[in-house]
C-alpha cells in the first residue's frame, strides 16, 4: 500500500493558485484520486443497477491495482492528493464537521427515512478519518445497535440493508468536479446514486486552507438543475474546451458552463459541444475520445455516422455577450480549425476492428490519461489500442486493470487533474 502523502493541513502552499488546467496534455503536476475502499464491499448483486455497477470488484486486488496507478503517477513526479484525506483534514476546522454531517444526511433523505438523529449521533462519534470512510462506505442497518434505534421502522428488519447508501463510484474522481483553467465545475450528477459525490469537492473548495483562501471560480455548481459530469469535459487548449452531449451531460448544462467560461474565464474563447450516442457503453465523451498529444486523439469510430459525420456545435459569444452557435459535422476539421493544426490524427480504439474496438472500448481503450504531451496512462488489457498508440509515437504506461475496469471507467475517469504545466 502506498502512503497518502497530502500536504499537512497546517502547511501553506507556495502555489499562486491551486487550480491550473489549460490543456489535456500539459505535464501533470497535481492530481486528485480516491483509493477504492469499503464502499465496494457493500455492493451486492441485487443492488448493482441502483449503484451503477455491472460487477463486484475484489477489494484487495482493486486496491493493489489503484496503488500501482498512483505509484506510476508519482514515479513521473506527479503530486497525488487523496479525496478522503483532504476531506478528513477539512473536517478538522471549527464547525465544519457538524455542518458536513447535517448536509450529507439531508442529501441522503431518501435512504434514512426519519433516522436523522440516530445517524448523526452515530457519525459524530467517529474521528474525522473514520467518519469520512463511513459516509463513503455507507451505513448498514446492522451497524446501528438495537438500543440506539429510536423509531419503529428502525427496529423492523426490512429487505433493504442500508440506512445510508454506499458510494462505490467515488474512485472515478473526474466526474463530480473537473478543473477548467483556474476554476472548477462542481457538477450535478445525473444519477441519484452519484449525486452526493460532488458535496465532498464543494466542502474542500470552501474550507480546506489549500483552496479556500484562493476563492476558486465555480463555472457550474452542484445545485443547478441540469446534469453535467466531468468525464464529458475536455480542455483542448487555453482557448478551447470540448464538452460531450451525452447520457450524463445535458445541453442546458453545457450552455451554463459555456456562458460562465466565455464571460469570466481568463482565456477561453470557444466551447465545442460534441454529441455522442446516449448509452451506458459510451456514457461520457472521454470514454470515446481523448487527446494524447498536440495533434493526436483517440476515438471510438462507432460514434461517427456515415462518412464520419457527427453533430458538433461551436459556442462563442457575440458582441452583446450572448451565446451564438454554429453547427459542424466533421470532427477532424473542427479540431484542426480550433487548435490551429495543419494535420491531426484520430487513432481508432481497437484499430477500428468491429470486435476489438467494441471489446476494448467497453474496457476503456479510449479513456487515456495524458500526463505529458505524447505520454499516456492506459489499461494493460487494451493491447490492440495500446500498440496503435505506440505506432503513432505515443509513450504508453500500462497499469493493471482486471478489477479497476469492472467499474466501467479508465485512467482518465479515475483522475481529476488540478494542476498541469502550460504547453
Amino acid at each position: 500500500m502506498i502512503s497518502m502523502t497530502n500536504q499537512p493541513i497546517s502547511q501553506d502552499t507556495t502555489l499562486k493558485h491551486p487550480i491550473h488546467v489549460y490543456s489535456e496534455i500539459g505535464e501533470l503536476k497535481t492530481v486528485l484520486l480516491k483509493r477504492p475502499g469499503r464502499e465496494l464491499e457493500n455492493l451486492t448483486p441485487e443492488y448493482l443497477e441502483r449503484l451503477l455497477f455491472d460487477d463486484i470488484p475484489h477489494l484487495p486486488v482493486i486496491q493493489k491495482e489503484h496503488d500501482y496507478f498512483a505509484s506510476a503517477l508519482q514515479n513521473r513526479g506527479v503530486e497525488v492528493l487523496y479525496l478522503e484525506k483532504l476531506m478528513a483534514e477539512t473536517l478538522s476546522l471549527p464547525g465544519v464537521r457538524e455542518k458536513f454531517v447535517a448536509d450529507i444526511l439531508s442529501e441522503s433523505k431518501s435512504n434514512i427515512n426519519g433516522s436523522y438523529e440516530t445517524l448523526k449521533e452515530y457519525l459524530l462519534d467517529f474521528d474525522n478519518e473514520m467518519l469520512i470512510e463511513t459516509v463513503m462506505a455507507g451505513i448498514r442497518k446492522s451497524e446501528i445497535k438495537p438500543e440506539k434505534r429510536r423509531h419503529l421502522h428502525e427496529m423492523i428488519e426490512d429487505t433493504y440493508p442500508f440506512f445510508l447508501d454506499p458510494m462505490p463510484n467515488l474512485y472515478f474522481t473526474r466526474d463530480p468536479a473537473a478543473a477548467i483553467g483556474h476554476g472548477l465545475s462542481i457538477n450535478r450528477m445525473k444519477e441519484p446514486a452519484r449525486r452526493r459525490e460532488s458535496l465532498f469537492t464543494q466542502y474542500i473548495m470552501r474550507y480546506h486552507p489549500r483552496f479556500a483562501k484562493h476563492d476558486v471560480p465555480i463555472w457550474s455548481d452542484r445545485d443547478y438543475r441540469f446534469a453535467m459530469e466531468g468525464g464529458d469535459e475536455l480542455v483542448l487548449s487555453k482557448e478551447v474546451v470540448a464538452i460531450g452531449i451525452s447520457e450524463r451531460t445535458t445541453a442546458q448544462g453545457i450552455e451554463r458552463v459555456a456562458l460562465n467560461l466565455l464571460k469570466h474565464g481568463d482565456s477561453f474563447k470557444k466551447v465545442i459541444a460534441i454529441e455522442i450516442p446516449k448509452s451506458r457503453a459510451f456514457m461520457h465523451l472521454d470514454t470515446v475520445f481523448t487527446m494524447v498529444d498536440h495533434d493526436k486523439f483517440t476515438i471510438h469510430p462507432f460514434i461517427q455516422g456515415p462518412e464520419g459525420k457527427m453533430n458538433i456545435f461551436e459556442l462563442t459569444l457575440n458582441a452583446e455577450g450572448e451565446l451564438q452557435i454554429a453547427q459542424h459535422s466533421d470532427l477532424l476539421k473542427v479540431l484542426k480549425d480550433v487548435l490551429g493544426l495543419q494535420e491531426a490524427t484520430l487513432i481508432p480504439c481497437g484499430g477500428g476492428d468491429p470486435i476489438a474496438a467494441a471489446r476494448e472500448q467497453w474496457n476503456d481503450g479510449s479513456n487515456t490519461l495524458a500526463i505529458a504531451p505524447g505520454v499516456v496512462v492506459t489499461y494493460d488489457r487494451n493491447y490492440v489500442s495500446n500498440e496503435l498508440l505506440r505506432k503513432e509515437g505515443v509513450e504508453v504506461i500500462e497499469i493493471m486493470s482486471s478489477e479497476l475496469s469492472r467499474g466501467r471507467g479508465g485512467p482518465r475517469c479515475m483522475s481529476c487533474p488540478i494542476i498541469r504545466q502550460d504547453i
